[in-house]
Formats: structure tokens, C-alpha cells, sequence
């Protein structure tokens, strides 16, 4: 009995000699041991790979179409080396296992399209604790893994020679044949282009065309009735005369506001709301709006408007009005979970975007996880310039100080606060590995971009500057503003260019780097721009030097010497075929369609309803009510407002670098149905009948009246008859509304 109490082997094991025992042992060890190795097998193959496979390796794997994350999971040495945040699989220690985290959706959340079951993260679980057995091996010659971790390196001095990175200078100018036509530096550059490929310019655009392309390109709005006879002949003089007289007007910053506030993705709120809260609301942004406009019509130098808007307390601290500039940022987008890491840093990257891509035109935001694949930007750029932004905070600053003040000085309500920003404790950024929050590198000193900076003397390589003073807004503005950058002045006079012209010489106005395409007249960019700064950085003078060329004033019709040269070399000549379809040669003018600013401003004046003397807000662009033109109105990211919308206004809530362009049934339905529509014809109409019945005109005197008022035209003789003919059918309200509803009415020639 004792004997069975005390040994472990049974009765008849027991009495057997010792060296059978210690056999019989190791046979059951050794057997028991493969029997535990099939069952941890099994269980891997069973319960882990087949999930691996379902789940996971169409994100990381070289089966699917990108390793995310720099992760691999379709081989246990990968496994266990992990990615960008660190080791997938520590065997034994579950807790320190980012797979297992991840399908808890602890720390990430994969996979992302649903969490798997509590059994299947048991199991995951189960195996890790077991030591995680992996049977997978790396295929011979595997070493993508290896090469993703490794450090890219950009050799900036290289990489700057590109075009866009040289000095902004001036250019001899080219030799051509067009002298009596070239009125300027503009149009030999152009001319010369246009000789070199057997074209002809066109002749200047006839009187009432050009007074119409004049007034709306400058002010955005239709020329005044009155002048059309004075200025019939349109010598250059007269010409000189009339677009002075425009520039002057208070309407042209009301125009040439709308391109800015494109660029900083101008709205009144927010994208996202929760219920009726409004708190992030901007209800006083057209504060900032009026700024603009008034900066514009003041012809505020550009580099002074830029440093204005990024450092404005700091620049002219004595004049808190120029604080409205400040919008710039203030008004950009904020979402809720504000103090979270990950929202804070896409706030960031909101702000970088915007400045980056609308003042420098690089997509530096690209840089936020990884160096840029085609630009010399590096991801240390990015942070240096994120680090600007993340020493700044949005500030509800009150109005005056009879407001009700919150928290750290805001006004208690938006509604009683100009929306700016101001510096708080300044803060170098990590880099941010693959752009996660959770996985940081080095600390990277505010700063500018690297291929921007100036050569060190010792190491001879470039340098990035760096921002000591506060946020460093002030030192970035000095940078972006800078006579030696090559950029800023370029991708200004770039955008005024394609404004005015109807193309920009860089088709793509955002992206100056190697995806951007090339300029297609590079000598007369960079002499353009060079003279920009010269005089001042003055965007009335940009404007005025543009319209009053030859290359501007043309017909948008083409010429017939040039058809006929070229078609006559083709075998199969025809009228149809043109030889520059996309008019890159400027050997015509554009034809340009109007923005719904244009549009809805023009048919206003028309009808009589612009009140210049309205100070309402908040107005609905579509409504009976709005009496101001389109730049007052609302825009909301949240829901943007239906004819905007309709007729190709940009989405708000990003940074945009120009119009669409387009045509649907949509847009007729509403000429032809919409309560705006049938008003605007109607007061219109009631014009026209009121002039006419003092002036006792004919039916026909009623018609030209018409063609003049929407056209800035006369009828031609076909076009007189078949309207008269209408009239006496439908009425003068239907041809006014059918005149409205032209293409004429949105397209310049």
C-alpha cells in the first residue's frame, strides 16, 4: 500500500529493474512530446493560418497589392519582426502582441471591415501563450521586408535642379516675326512660340466682345449699357482708360476675392455637427471675407498680404483690424475629439495642405507618412512645418470687451468673436513613423522646407532654416515671401494668368512638382513673375499687364492664314481639323465659361436687383432675398448650398485650385424651372417694358434692347427675326427667359 502511495508507475512497473524504467520513461516523454507537437500544429493549422489567409494577406502579404504599414504576415519571420509600430507576434507574451491587440481592437482595429469573433481571439490568444508556433517560412531571395524598413534618402541638391526650385529671373526676349502685332514682353514670348509652329495670331477681338471680356474678367460683372457707344471704336487709349476705370472699382476685390477664399477653403461652419451644436460654427467669418475684399481693392501687396494672414498681431501690432487676416487658419476646419492626438494631427495636416499646395503649389501633406515618392520633401519637412501649426490654437477672440468672455479669453459666444488664431507654447513635433500618433522618431525642430534652404558653408549641403521665435509664423512668412523663393511669386502669377487667359501656363496650378506639369511658355512665367515683384508684388498691375496684351485682346475665333497654311500641307485638308486644339500656343483666345459667381452676379444686374447698399449676411445664393452679390452669400462644408452646388462651387471643406467645368441637365432644368430664374426674367422684363414704353420702341426696338442688355451685343439679322417672331408668340417675358437660358449668357468669347 505504502509502495502505491509513494511511487509514481504502477504496481508492475515498480518492480522492475531500474534501467527498464528510466527507458520506459523517455519512450513515454518522447512520445508525448510528438503527440504535443501535433496537437500545437494542428491547432495552427486549424485555427490560425486559415484566418491569416481569410483576413489578413490582402493587406500584408505579397499576395496583395500593398504591404500596409510595412507589416507582413505570410511567414513567421516577418511575424515576429513586425512593422512600423513594432513586433505583430511576441511569442509567450500576449499582452505585448500588436495582433492581438489589433483584432481586439484595443490599440488599432483590424481587420477594419468587422471584429472577429471571441472565440477566434481566444484562440489567437491561446496560440501566442503557447509560443506562438509558425511553421511559415520566408521563400528563398524574400527580403522585401527588409528593404521597406530601410531609410529612404533624397538627395535634395540633385533633386533642386528641377525647374521650378530655380531663381525667378528675367529673360532675354525672342526674336519673331510679328512686331506690328506684340505690344509688350507678353506677346513676343508668345509671339515667338506661335512662329515656331507655322501659326498666326489672331486679330484683336471686336469692340463689344472685348468691353464684355474686360468687365467681367476685372469686376465679374456684364460691362454698363452707356458705354457701349462711347467706347465703340476701343483704340488703346480709350481701352487704357476703360480697364483702369475697372480697376479702381470697389467690385474688383468683390471679384477677385473668390479666388483666394478658394485657396483657403473659405466656409461659415463646420463639416460635422452633433444635434444643434453649433459651437464650432464660424457665424462672423465674412469678417474675414470683407478683409479680403478690401485688401484686394486697397492693392495690398501680395507678400505683404501673405505675411498679413499668417502674422498679423506681429506684424502690425498697432492695428488690431488687420487681426481679421488671421482667418486664414482661424477659419479653417475643426472636428470634434479636438484634444485627441490623431484629430489634432489632422488638423495639422489640414494646415500644411493648404499652405503648402495654395501658396508654394507642392503637395508637402503627401510627406506625412513617408518622404515624398517625387519630391525633394522629406517627411522632417513636413513635421518642421506641422510644428508652425501645433504651436498655434484657434482663438474666439471677442469682438470688443464689452463681450462675455470663456475659458482662456474666447468670446463666451461665436457670434460675439472675429475667428484668428494665436500662438501658444511653441512645440517641435516627432516625426510621426508611417503617421501614426502612437510610434514617434525624431524630434524635428520647427522649420522650412529643406530644398528651399540656403547651402551650409561647412558641410556644403542645403540646409532647412529654422523658426525660433514663437510658432514661427512670422519666420514662415518671411521664408514664403522671400525675393529668393522661387515658388510663390511663380504659382500666384501662374493662377492671375489662368484667371484671365482661361488656361494656365503649369496646367496643374497646385502641384509645381515632378507630377505637375511643365510650364508651357517657361521664359514668360519666370519674366512675368520676376517683373511682379519688381513692381511691387501688385496684383492690379499683374492684371493690368495681362489684359492690355495683344495676346489677351484676341479674337477667340483663330485666324484664317493659319487654317489655310497648315490644312494645306495635310493630305486630307479640312475645315474641320484644328492644329492647336487646346490653344497651348496662344495663337487665339480662350473661350471661357463663367463661374456661378459671374453668372448669378450678371443676371442681378440685368434685372436690377444687386443692392450695393445691402449689408445683409448670411444670404442664400438661390433666394428671392439675396440682393448682394454672390461672394456675401453663405457657404457651408456641412451641406453646401443647391446652386452653388448645381453650377460647380467648390467643395469648401479642401483647398481647391480651380473650377470644373460642366454641363448637365440638371443645370438647363433649373434655367428653365427654378423660382430665381422665373424672378430674375421677370424683373428683367419689367425693365425692359418700362424703358420701351417711355421710348414708344417697336417690337423690333424691344428685341435689340434685349440682345444689348444680356449680350452687350446687336442681334445679327437672323437672330432679330426669329426673336421678334417669337415674341409675338409667347411674350417678352419667354424671350427674355429663353435669352437667359443661353449659352451666350455663361460663356466669353
Amino acid at each position: 500500500m505504502s509502495r502505491l502511495l509513494t511511487s509514481p508507475f504502477p504496481s508492475y512497473v515498480a518492480d522492475m529493474p531500474m534501467f527498464r524504467i528510466t527507458s520506459a520513461v523517455a519512450f513515454l516523454l518522447s512520445l508525448s512530446s510528438l503527440v504535443k507537437a501535433d496537437e500545437i500544429s494542428d491547432f495552427f493549422e486549424k485555427k490560425i493560418r486559415p484566418v491569416l489567409v481569410e483576413h489578413c494577406y490582402q493587406c500584408h502579404s505579397l499576395s496583395g497589392d500593398e504591404v500596409e504599414g510595412g507589416l507582413r504576415l505570410d511567414h513567421r519571420e516577418a511575424m515576429l519582426l513586425g512593422g512600423d509600430s513594432g513586433p505583430a507576434v511576441v511569442p509567450k507574451k500576449p499582452a505585448r502582441s500588436l495582433v492581438l491587440s489589433a483584432i481586439k481592437y484595443d490599440d488599432f482595429e483590424m481587420p477594419p471591415d468587422r471584429k472577429l469573433s471571441a472565440e477566434v481571439i481566444h484562440d489567437f490568444e491561446k496560440w501566442i501563450a503557447d509560443g506562438a508556433f509558425d511553421p511559415r517560412e520566408a521563400s528563398e531571395g524574400d527580403k522585401l521586408h527588409a528593404a521597406e524598413t530601410q531609410k529612404s534618402e533624397i538627395d535634395f541638391a540633385a533633386r533642386k535642379e528641377f525647374w521650378s526650385f530655380q531663381p525667378i529671373q528675367r529673360h532675354d526676349l525672342p526674336e519673331h516675326g510679328f512686331a506690328d502685332w506684340s505690344r509688350g514682353r507678353i506677346d513676343d514670348f508668345v509671339a515667338a512660340k506661335i512662329q515656331a509652329s507655322g501659326l498666326h495670331p489672331s486679330k484683336q477681338a471686336t469692340a463689344s466682345r472685348l468691353l464684355r471680356r474686360l468687365s467681367f474678367d476685372l469686376v465679374g460683372l456684364p460691362p454698363e449699357q452707356n458705354l457701349m457707344e462711347e467706347l465703340a471704336s476701343m483704340d488703346e487709349e480709350s481701352v487704357s482708360e476703360y480697364v483702369d476705370a475697372l480697376l479702381s472699382s470697389d467690385a474688383f476685390g468683390e471679384h477677385w476675392a473668390r479666388m483666394w477664399l478658394d485657396l483657403m477653403r473659405f466656409a461659415d461652419d463646420q463639416a460635422h455637427i452633433v444635434g444643434n451644436n453649433s459651437s464650432l460654427f464660424f457665424p462672423n467669418a465674412y469678417r474675414y471675407r470683407d478683409w479680403v475684399i478690401k485688401a484686394l481693392n486697397g492693392d495690398v501687396a501680395y507678400d505683404e498680404f501673405i505675411r498679413l494672414q499668417l502674422a498679423a498681431d506681429l506684424v502690425t501690432p498697432e492695428d488690431v483690424s488687420d487681426d481679421l487676416a488671421l482667418g486664414f487658419m482661424g477659419l479653417g476646419p475643426k472636428y470634434y475629439r479636438r484634444n485627441s492626438p490623431e484629430v489634432k494631427a489632422d488638423e495639422w495636416e489640414d494646415r500644411v495642405d493648404v499652405l503648402s499646395r495654395g501658396l508654394l503649389g507642392l503637395t508637402v501633406a503627401c510627406a506625412r507618412c513617408h518622404d515624398h515618392k517625387y519630391d525633394p520633401i522629406g517627411t522632417a519637412d513636413y513635421y518642421a512645418l506641422a510644428g508652425v501649426f501645433a504651436s498655434i490654437e484657434m482663438f474666439n477672440r471677442p469682438l470688443d470687451d464689452k463681450k462675455e468672455k470663456d475659458g482662456k479669453g474666447h468670446a463666451k459666444k461665436p457670434q460675439d468673436a472675429m475667428h484668428i488664431v494665436r500662438d501658444k507654447s511653441p512645440q517641435d513635433l516627432a516625426i510621426m513613423i508611417r503617421g501614426d500618433v502612437k510610434r514617434r522618431g525624431d524630434v524635428v525642430p520647427r522649420g522650412f522646407l529643406k530644398v528651399l534652404g540656403e547651402v551650409n558653408p561647412d558641410s556644403g549641403e542645403l540646409q532647412r532654416a529654422e523658426f525660433k521665435s514663437g510658432s514661427g509664423r512670422l519666420e514662415l512668412a518671411e521664408q514664403l515671401t522671400s525675393p529668393q523663393n522661387p515658388l510663390v511669386a511663380r504659382v500666384f502669377v501662374n493662377r492671375v494668368w489662368g484667371k484671365l487667359i482661361g488656361e494656365p501656363l503649369v496646367g496643374t496650378p497646385s502641384n509645381f512638382g515632378a507630377l505637375g506639369e511643365t510650364p508651357t511658355h517657361p521664359e514668360l512665367l519666370d519674366d512675368l513673375s520676376a517683373r511682379f515683384m519688381e513692381n511691387d508684388w501688385s496684383l492690379k498691375w499683374l492684371c493690368r499687364e495681362i489684359v492690355m496684351s495683344a495676346t489677351y485682346q484676341q479674337s477667340s475665333f483663330g485666324t484664317k492664314e493659319t487654317k489655310v497654311e497648315l490644312l494645306s500641307q495635310l493630305p486630307l485638308a479640312s475645315s474641320t481639323i484644328d492644329p492647336d486644339p487646346d490653344n497651348r500656343l496662344l495663337s487665339r483666345m480662350n473661350r471661357k465659361q463663367m463661374s456661378v459667381e459671374q453668372w448669378r452676379d450678371s443676371l442681378l444686374a440685368h434685372a436690377g436687383l444687386i443692392n450695393k447698399q445691402s449689408g445683409k449676411e448670411h444670404l442664400h445664393a438661390g433666394s428671392k432675398e439675396a440682393d448682394r452679390r454672390t461672394v456675401y452669400c453663405d457657404v457651408s462644408r456641412l451641406k453646401l448650398n443647391p446652386m452653388l452646388a448645381l453650377f460647380d462651387f467648390p467643395d469648401p471643406n479642401v483647398h481647391s485650385d480651380g473650377r470644373a467645368k460642366t454641363i448637365t441637365p440638371s443645370q438647363k432644368l433649373f434655367l428653365m424651372n427654378s423660382p430665381f430664374m422665373v424672378n430674375v426674367a421677370e424683373k428683367l422684363t419689367q425693365r425692359i417694358e418700362k424703358e420701351s414704353e417711355k421710348n414708344k420702341d417697336s417690337a423690333e426696338a424691344k428685341v435689340s434692347k434685349a440682345y444689348r442688355v444680356i449680350f452687350s451685343r446687336k442681334p445679327s439679322a437672323e437672330e432679330h427675326r426669329l426673336a421678334v417672331q417669337y415674341l409675338s408668340e409667347a411674350g417678352m417675358q419667354q424671350l427674355v427667359h429663353g435669352l437667359l437660358m443661353s449659352n451666350e449668357t455663361y460663356i466669353l468669347d
